[in-house]
């Protein structure tokens, strides 16, 4: 049986249905087969972010409703051996999925799965209710603004009283130079607010938006800081010890080429 795990937020426009792509296609290039779960009822994303908007027959929505078999509401990733998706509905009815239809579904792809991936709406509605109802564990993602981290603040809160204990922190689009100017929260002060293990952290990288908007995850982008950032973050999810990314590295090598030509 496979592991059911929601990506959360609060605040919108943190970066969540970009981490839930990243992570699931960075779980399927290491050889394991992921279900990614569009929870956005109205407003889904995940499709394009991952390219396979053009794809859609049938939705989540069809699935819960017995329209179609959870097979056929599946679209396989071609450029990722094992990573598939089950896209959102584009109806208003953001209760078309009741919570236990959304058990029953996490439950039938738990059983063809290693990882059920669930991308959810922003907010703490019914469409929160409904994607963290057939989850194991969370993951919260959050910016290092001090709204974002009040929101995530409280979500911890309603993942705990759902009894999705000890959620894991990505912390997304960290600048160091602003960090180190003290106009940036640091990962220290996010951590001590919010009290949660930290699973990883994800520099700001223009390559990320460059990839996005081509419907490409940033994870294959050999080159990329970001793309580094969530490989080592589905490398912790399987349980290796990797270390956090020396965020300054580029900073420190310009300053080390500054140095050489007589700059520094």
């Amino acid at each position: 049986m496979g592991e059911v795990i929601v990506i959360t937020s609060g605040k919108g426009g943190v970066g969540k249905t970009t981490a839930t792509a990243n992570i699931g296609a960075g779980l399927a290039m290491r050889g394991y087969k992921v279900a990614l779960v569009d929870a956005d009822i109205g407003l889904r994303n995940l499709d394009v972010v991952l390219g396979l908007e053009n794809r859609i027959v049938y939705d989540l929505v069809d699935v819960a409703h017995g329209h179609c078999r959870l097979k056929q509401a599946l679209i396989k990733d071609k450029r990722f051996d094992g990573l598939y998706l089950l896209p959102a509905a584009q109806t208003k009815d953001k209760t078309a999925v009741k919570p236990e239809q959304m058990k029953e579904i996490c439950h039938q792809l738990k059983e063809e799965f290693d990882y059920v991936i669930i991308d959810c709406p922003a907010g703490i509605e019914q469409g929160f209710k409904n994607a963290i109802a057939g989850a194991e564990k969370a993951i919260v993602v959050t910016t290092p603004e001090v709204s974002a981290v009040r929101d995530a603040d409280r979500v911890i809160g309603l993942l705990e009283a759902a009894d999705l204990r000890e959620p894991k922190l990505i912390i997304n689009r960290l600048r160091p130079r602003m960090v180190k100017q003290g106009e940036m929260m640091n990962i220290d002060d996010i951590l001590d607010i919010l009290a949660v293990d930290l699973l990883g952290v994800i520099p700001e990288d223009e390559q990320i938006i460059v990839t996005t908007n081509k419907g490409e995850p940033v994870v294959q982008d050999q080159r990329s800081r970001s793309g580094e950032a969530f490989r080592n973050v589905a490398r912790r999810i399987l349980g290796e010890e990797v270390p956090l990314m020396d965020l300054e590295r580029n900073g420190n090598l310009f300053a080390r080429l500054r140095k050489i030509i007589g700059l520094g």
